[in-house]
């Protein structure tokens, strides 16, 4: 599986407030998915492309349990890149089918606006825009399988363990 996005570039500790602010809780999730990173980049949901991707620094989706993901993946961007995800929203992006890897020093890697392309199941991660590469780590087979047939609930679906919603 490989996503290839413009970059949009983000710090250190980014965390679950910033992602899902708690007063869209209620909203349905299109509505939610304006709403991300207004507190610290307003507009920005609205500058998004379908398929652009984040690349973070470390510690990413760190604070409380909100799928963040979800609003990431319903946004239209493509996938993440981070030097290290919060592990409750690391599961959160596989649980829902959102494309992401973290490798130290993959934030050194790219600036914003540039172009870049990575693959789950060999961590090849590279900045099309200048050229350079890391050798990640890629995702385990089950992962990738879970990611690429849109998250668990959707795995299920396709294995006739749960009937899909209507």
């Amino acid at each position: 599986m490989k996503i290839t996005g413009r970059v949009w570039k983000f710090g250190h500790d980014i965390n679950t407030d910033l992602i899902f602010p708690h007063d869209s809780i209620r909203l349905k999730p299109a509505e939610q998915a304006k709403l991300i990173f207004r507190d610290n980049r307003p507009g920005w949901s609205e500058l998004v492309q379908k398929g652009d991707i984040i690349v973070s620094g470390k510690n990413f989706g760190t604070g409380s349990a909100r799928p963040g993901a979800v609003l990431l993946k319903t946004l239209g961007l493509g996938g993440m890149l981070s030097d290290s995800i919060n592990g409750v929203f690391f599961r959160n992006c596989v649980s829902y089918g959102f494309p992401a890897l973290q490798y130290e020093g993959v934030s050194d890697l790219f600036e914003e606006g540039d172009v870049a392309e990575f693959e789950l199941t060999t961590g090849l991660i590279r900045n099309l825009t200048t050229g350079k590469e890391l050798q990640g780590t890629p995702l385990p087979g089950s992962m990738v399988e879970t990611v690429e047939a849109g998250g668990v609930i959707d795995v299920l679906i396709s294995k006739g363990l749960v009937e899909p919603l209507e």
